[in-house]
């Protein structure tokens, strides 16, 4: 029998067919396994508008989007796949929108310098136009590739909490989802750096940081009422720098957190904490801009 008020209902995984979209079909397994939610699987195939691309014979990708959904596919789950054409971050946001998608699924390559600024990122846009959450994940490299031959769990979750709107609708979002895990929960939050050689700066930091610990305890308070095992972390430094080397160091397997979703010049000025986090993030990302697409639940981070 299928859940009736799970957080997740029906999952959007988007693939391209790369090794990354290949190691993001485990979590889309695990996840969609554990709330019995429908897959629509989505492989866009890339045209912009004004460039002219003669007819391509579709029959490889057909193939390809086959045995995606046959490796998906288990008995008493919708599993279902769809060829589209266009912009990829703009097909896919159409498609969640149009079909009510919950939650959309999709590897990242992870680009940062010169590959970045030329090529961008389907993932990043996708981020800044969904209607929904997005759990992106990234094939680690180098010193992050032992995570390549981990078995995918959900059992140590971190979430960054600036105390914005968005951020506790993250906080709440990562809560049920370490209580439908079992999962360990984190709260962090990164206060900035400051002026080190002036006294007044550092005595505001420091009422700033009691402040700070007494609010996470509170919400740290209400998450454990539910049965989640949860801590609460205070450090110092720049945000996304500072996400990254907690999740290392406390060997996470997800970090879910909130962003604005700013488009236009406001994206372009100040960027998103989100973004730079998942380019490097030993780890999935899931990122929240608000819960509207979310099941009716009831809260246990009061917003």
């Amino acid at each position: 029998m299928r859940k009736e008020r799970g957080l997740i209902n029906r999952i959007l995984f988007a693939t391209d067919f790369s090794l990354c979209a290949r190691h993001a079909e485990e979590y889309v397994v695990l996840v969609s396994h554990a709330y019995e939610a429908a897959v629509e699987v989505v492989h866009v195939l890339e045209l912009y508008p004004g460039v002219y691309v003669a007819v391509q014979d579709h029959s490889e990708t057909d193939g390809r989007l086959a045995e995606v959904v046959a490796r998906l596919r288990v008995p008493g789950r919708s599993v279902t796949g769809h060829q589209q054409t266009g912009i990829p971050s703009v097909q896919i946001c159409e498609f969640a929108f149009e079909h009510q998608t919950n939650l959309i699924m999709m590897g990242t390559h992870g680009r940062t310098g010169l590959d970045h600024i030329f090529l961008g990122s389907t993932a990043e846009r996708v981020l800044t136009m969904a209607p929904c959450p997005v759990l992106t994940v990234r094939a680690p490299k180098g010193p992050d590739a032992r995570y390549n031959n981990a078995p995918v769990v959900l059992e140590q979750v971190i979430v960054p909490v600036d105390f914005s709107d968005c951020s506790l609708d993250a906080l709440e979002y990562g809560t049920q989802l370490a209580k439908e895990f079992g999962a360990a929960l984190t709260l962090l939050h990164v206060l900035e750096p400051v002026a080190y050689d002036d006294d007044r700066m550092l005595a505001q930091q420091d009422r700033l940081k009691d402040e700070i610990d007494v609010r996470l305890r509170s919400y740290a308070s209400a998450i454990q009422s539910v049965g989640v095992s949860v801590r609460e972390i205070i450090r110092g430094g720049i945000p996304a720098d500072t996400i990254r080397e907690c999740g290392r160091a406390l060997d996470c397997d997800l970090i879910v957190m909130g962003t604005h979703g700013r488009r236009g010049i406001s994206h372009l000025m100040r960027g998103s904490v989100a973004e730079a986090v998942l380019r490097r993030s030993p780890c999935p990302v899931l990122v929240v801009k608000d819960l509207s697409s979310v099941p009716v639940h009831q809260r246990v981070v009061q917003a």
